[in-house]
């Protein structure tokens, strides 16, 4: 979901006096208007929509607290106002979605970044005209290639990341990191899925889109592994294990037991075991919502038939393989190998176990779920973080201490109790540290702290909160905090 390797280490901001900022106190509701916009000036902005305006001036006064309407001002429109190029490519649409602070396409940050404008989509023809880009973009890089997490603005383009240069892998044209995550197929298919959903539309699912998709299940079932390791392989000359795999490039070692390997986690960091658990439901989920589409959009039957019992063999085999006893009952694991190995964490990029409700077909009442997910948010999880200035998940790419601010958000949206609901609100109004948007993490202590002042995903995501709480618990956003 946004792991860039050891990089992204040299974007933490050690202190927002170092940008010319102070952190904000607590505001009175009539202070709301002297806070200053973050969002650039109109005339500089990367994308203008009549219907994100106008969502944003109709919740806003909906939000007691004016920090949080403040913040939700900047968040929501910032990959429209900072991060989208759009234009014609071979023809078709073209949306170029970079994740915020890195000038690279990531399959899974861009369709994250995006889906909050979906349900917009129909009523607003320019962000249909966006979102047909991103699904046509999407298509080009898989058919590039189906391994890669993330790719350039230029296809033929001949230089990758920086920090991918010297990587011992296959790599193509137009690839700017080549690491092999199930996620981000699923974020790929999941994001065309939604736009048909929202919109009725099926002109962007053409012939190119088609044979992206069958590449992309074809490539799921290659990673079955049920016969041979396959193609992909990748090392990585670094100091830091999770940046590249066991196994002469292949990963850690695994029972061929027909759930899908993934090499990196959506954090970009290397699996421990090559089963991640979160993912192998993504697809489940994914795949049977494209078993449904494709006969509607001109697709093959026969693709549709193989998605729809790939999905119910990945349910099955997950709850035969991927679920671990504990003293409080069942929980998901995070990791397995199929040789009886289970690895309990959980990472505060989506997918998670924290988060699964929000991208499967699981609901957040499901009993496992809701012992996996009281697991995850206590001692038994490792990047469970808790401090004074808040409580949340971080992961193994920030390490000890630096709690994501996605992991509160995904908290309060799988939760059903208005108390824990307004905590996470406390939690993020307080960590922003003035600067009015999320970051990438910030010090369990120290929310001055903080890693990746642009990031787009969590600042849509926290953007959708917002929106969920306005639709589904409008009492509970419209009091203060």
């Amino acid at each position: 979901m946004t792991g860039r390797g050891p990089r992204r280490r040299d974007l933490l901001v050690a202190g927002v006096a170092a940008a010319g900022q102070g952190l904000l106190p607590r505001q009175p509701a009539r202070a709301q208007a002297l806070l200053p916009s973050r969002r650039p000036p109109a005339s500089r902005r990367r994308f203008a929509s009549h219907a994100v305006e106008a969502l944003i001036d109709a919740t806003t006064p909906r939000i007691g607290d004016p920090v949080l309407a403040w913040m939700f001002a900047n968040c929501f429109p910032n990959t429209l106002d900072t991060a989208v190029t759009t234009g014609r490519l071979e023809g078709r649409p073209d949306s170029f979605v970079v994740t915020g602070d890195i000038d690279a396409l990531w399959l899974r940050d861009s369709a994250a970044q995006l889906s909050p404008y979906l349900p917009l989509a129909r009523q607003d023809a320019g962000l249909r005209r966006l979102c047909a880009g991103l699904i046509a973009r999407h298509a080009l890089c898989l058919l590039i290639d189906p391994y890669a997490n993330a790719f350039l603005r230029d296809p033929a383009g001949r230089v990758p990341l920086i920090w991918a240069r010297h990587d011992i892998t296959v790599m193509k044209l137009g690839v700017a990191e080549r690491k092999w995550e199930l996620d981000s197929l699923c974020h790929v298919l999941a994001f065309a899925h939604g736009y048909w959903q929202a919109t009725g539309d099926t002109t962007p699912f053409d012939a190119m889109w088609h044979h992206a998709v069958a590449q992309a299940v074809g490539t799921m079932r290659v990673q079955q592994r049920l016969h041979d390791d396959g193609p992909y392989r990748f090392q990585r000359p670094s100091e830091l294990a999770s940046e590249t795999l066991f196994g002469g490039g292949y990963g850690n070692p695994s029972r061929k037991v027909g759930l899908i390997h993934s090499m990196f986690r959506p954090s970009d960091d290397a699996c421990l075991y090559p089963f991640f658990i979160p993912a192998n439901l993504f697809a489940a989920s994914v795949l049977r919502r494209l078993s449904g589409m494709l006969p509607q959009v001109g697709g093959e039957r026969q693709l549709a038939a193989d998605c729809d019992a790939f999905a119910k063999d990945l349910t099955e085999l997950v709850g035969r393989h991927g679920v671990m006893p504990t003293a409080a009952g069942p929980v998901w694991a995070y990791e397995i190998d199929g040789f009886g190995n289970q690895l309990f964490m959980d990472d505060a990029n989506i997918p998670s176990l924290l988060a699964l409700p929000l991208f499967t077909d699981i609901g957040r009442d499901n009993p496992l779920y809701r012992r996996t997910r009281a697991r995850a948010l206590g001692p038994d999880n490792p990047y469970f973080f808790r401090g004074k200035a808040g409580e949340g998940i971080g992961g193994p790419h920030e390490g000890p201490r630096m709690i994501w601010p996605m992991s509160i958000i995904a908290r309060a949206m799988t939760s059903d109790d208005n108390g824990e609901i307004r905590q996470c609100l406390r939690w993020l109004r307080d960590s922003q540290a003035g600067t009015g948007l999320m970051h990438e993490s910030f010090d369990q202590d120290d929310p001055a702290h903080f890693t990746r002042g642009w990031f787009g995903w969590a600042n849509g995501l926290f953007g959708t909160l917002i929106l969920t709480l306005r639709r589904d618990r409008p009492a509970l956003l419209e009091a203060s905090l």
